[in-house]
């Protein structure tokens, strides 16, 4: 191809928000093939199948933007007049225009104005015609929220989203919950005594309890969305719009008290000895378990479906009132009938139509009673962590499974032929394939990011805090053409400004703070952009260590989560003793000179925390063993000005088994590993308390 038509692909890919090149975590420039962009503008809706079609596809492309006068979404930070760029053919700048907005509260604002009248910004011929980009001010302040400004040009009608919000996201007023500390511990892994294997709902508010009694107010665990039961990572799940049937405690259900053959089923021999084989296994069954809360859940819909009742009618106001359940319900139904992924149906199955018929109804009226359930557990389980003054730090993940409810029903706004990652970096050297469909940046402005905000309010509406998953895909994200190694893969923008308007908006309506996962390879102006728009911050000790004594550690900022790791890395204990480098070896990612070199820098780092550590006053005498410096490295975080710390609750008894190994998939028990000890032996473990004891003083206190 000649150097004119890579020029003109790589044009016409900047147009479509792609980026033709980027610079590695080793400042090397990555240049992307012509064949992986083919495919992503594929994905992005170009018309070019091959590379012929690049010019005609261009030429569409710059008159399709120039034949919109106004943009599908607009911004007004603080309420300010959003100053809109108007264009206008040359020949219609001098007809009458008008102008109608309709505020989300059904107030209406109209204006009439003529193009000749507003300032002009500039003019350009495309294709042969002029166009001129005029200023248009609506020179009114708006209230905060979501408006429909309509405007009528020559006869033809154009609707835009206006997005009022706050620059800054919500954050509690001084004084209240400036110094929170809490604990994280995956759903799954829990359990206590009177749990079938993993933890249910029930469970993570008796870990609520316990947290408040001893001075905590944050319990942060997984997403708690629904995966398919042989899918294990809750970072694919089904729909980030519903809640899991794995986590419901089905010994709550009022039915149960009154359902006879429920109650016989849980009684029975057979049930109690299936049951004890799962509470003695050392990893998490997802099927089996499921499988045995969905026997007696079948019988406790069946109970409610049988005859009239006041839990009957609750339930039918319930999907009365949410349709979307509904309509999963029918969905999960239709999985189970055809035996098949979604993207194999027949049509009209598969383009998102589904009737009497299609799915068994027994199927469906089990789903829809499981998301009463776990929506009534889930609503109690609020209402009782808020009255013990304990927030619930939820996790929003970036993908869905491409088999799952939300790819299927949301179709538009989901691209096609490529998956979501990221490029090589120093521990993934091959990249990262996430395997799941990203959110297609144009299709999401032209639905009024519907999607995105019902998901953010699935979650906002519960949690006093919302992490949200790979924060930097606001800004641009790695897409992977199926088919292609990770790091064959290109970046492609998104429009950050609507996406934090968003988030700012609706944490100020849900009084809840929003934090971004920023780990990893994360560009200055991403972090840049999170301090002024005040949505908080990660900071993580295993990120953060540095090889130099006095540079070990900075100062975790105040708007910030501070602990010691993640989910998707060793636990303290096990990065002590380098098990995650041999973790690397195994998989093939280091060699033994990178093991070498990996080890001594590992060492390094472990002198320079402790000297750190002394300096600094947190550590004393001579001992190194992981239970000192932990300890000191808890005292360090605790005394911090970071908003909240979060514990990790296996590090507190030095656990070395990771709950995740990136990109390993089930080869080492990835998402099923429960933890040790039970919550009630959690409770009395020494250690625990004593570590649990350091944090709240140094929470209270502020001082070492």
């Amino acid at each position: 191809m000649r150097s004119s038509g890579i020029g003109m692909l790589q044009r016409l890919a900047h147009e479509y928000g792609v980026q033709t090149a980027y610079y590695d975590v080793n400042r090397q420039r990555q240049t992307a093939s012509v064949e992986v962009l083919l495919a992503v503008l594929q994905s992005l809706g170009a018309p070019v199948a091959r590379v012929e079609d690049v010019p005609q596809a261009l030429r569409e492309r710059r008159q399709a933007a120039w034949e919109r006068p106004v943009e599908p979404v607009i911004v007004a930070w603080n309420g300010q007049p959003p100053l809109i760029e108007l264009r206008l053919p040359a020949n219609l700048a001098d007809v009458p225009m008008a102008g109608q907005l309709t505020l989300d509260t059904g107030e209406r604002r109209v204006w009439q104005w003529r193009g000749v009248d507003l300032p002009l910004l500039w003019e350009s011929k495309v294709e042969g015609r002029r166009y001129q980009v005029r200023a248009l001010d609506l020179a009114e302040r708006l209230p905060n929220g979501y408006h429909r400004l309509e405007l009528e040009v020559a006869g033809r009608i154009v609707e835009s989203l206006v997005i009022a919000a706050p620059y800054r996201a919500y954050r509690p007023p001084e004084g209240e919950g400036g110094r929170a500390w809490g604990v994280f511990l995956p759903l799954y892994a829990l359990h206590g005594q009177r749990s079938w294997q993993s933890g249910d709902l029930t469970d993570l508010e008796a870990l609520a309890a316990w947290v408040s009694q001893e001075g905590g107010g944050v319990v942060a665990t997984l997403p708690l969305l629904p995966t398919f039961p042989q899918q294990s990572c809750p970072y694919a799940p089904v729909s980030r719009l519903m809640w899991s049937d794995l986590y419901i405690d089905v010994t709550a259900a009022p039915e149960l008290r009154t359902c006879g053959p429920a109650q016989a089923l849980l009684a029975s021999d057979e049930f109690q000895r299936e049951l004890d084989l799962l509470r003695r296994a050392p990893l998490m069954n997802y099927a089996g378990l499921m499988s045995m809360k969905r026997r007696v859940l079948e019988e406790l819909a069946r109970c409610v479906f049988a005859e009239p009742s006041p839990r009957q009618r609750a339930l039918q106001a319930f999907a009365e009132s949410h349709p979307m359940v509904e309509e999963y319900a029918r969905f999960r139904a239709a999985c189970e009938k055809q035996r098949a992924p979604w993207r194999s149906w027949p049509q009209p199955l598969r383009g998102g139509a589904l009737k009497e018929g299609d799915y068994d109804e027994e199927a469906r009226r089990y789903h829809l009673y499981a998301q009463w359930l776990a929506h009534e557990q889930m609503e109690a389980l609020f209402r009782s962590a808020a009255g013990k003054q304990v927030q619930f730090y939820l996790d929003l993940p970036l993908g869905v499974d491409p088999d799952g409810y939300d790819a299927w029903s949301q179709q538009g706004v989901f691209a096609l032929g490529v998956t979501a990652g990221a490029p090589p970096d120093t521990v993934f050297v091959r990249g990262q394939d996430w395997h799941t469909p990203p959110l297609h940046p144009e299709r999401l402005r032209e639905q009024g990011y519907g999607y995105y905000l019902a998901c953010l309010r699935h979650h906002l509406q519960h949690g006093g805090i919302l992490r949200i998953d790979h924060v930097m895909g606001f800004h641009r994200l790695f897409w992977i053409p199926q088919g292609c190694q990770p790091g064959d893969g290109v970046y492609v923008r998104y429009p950050a400004d609507e996406l934090y308007a968003i988030l700012s908006l609706e944490s100020h309506r849900y009084r809840c703070i929003p934090v971004g996962e920023n780990l990893g390879t994360v560009p200055v102006r991403i972090n840049r952009t999170l301090r002024e728009h005040d949505v908080h911050r990660m900071y993580v000790v295993q990120y953060e260590l540095a090889t130099e004594a006095d540079q070990a550690l900075g100062r975790p900022p105040r708007d910030s989560v501070a602990s010691i790791n993640t989910h998707d890395m060793p636990t303290f204990a096990g990065f002590w003793q380098g098990l995650d480098i041999k973790e690397r070896q195994e998989l093939g990612l280091l060699d033994e000179r990178g093991v070498q070199e990996e080890t001594m820098r590992r060492e390094a780092s472990k002198k320079a925390l402790v000297a750190f550590l002394r300096g600094a006053g947190f550590l004393s005498g001579p001992s190194t063993d992981p239970g000192t410096v932990l300890q000191a490295t808890i005292a360090f975080l605790s005394a911090s000005p970071a908003r909240l710390v979060l514990a990790n609750l296996e590090d507190l008894w030095l656990e070395t088994q990771p709950q995740n190994v990136p990109g390993t998939g089930d080869d080492f028990g990835n998402w099923r590993h429960r933890a040790r000890y039970s919550l009630e032996e959690m409770r009395r473990l020494p250690q625990v308390n004593r570590l649990l004891g350091e944090i709240r003083r140094y929470r209270s206190s502020g001082r070492k």
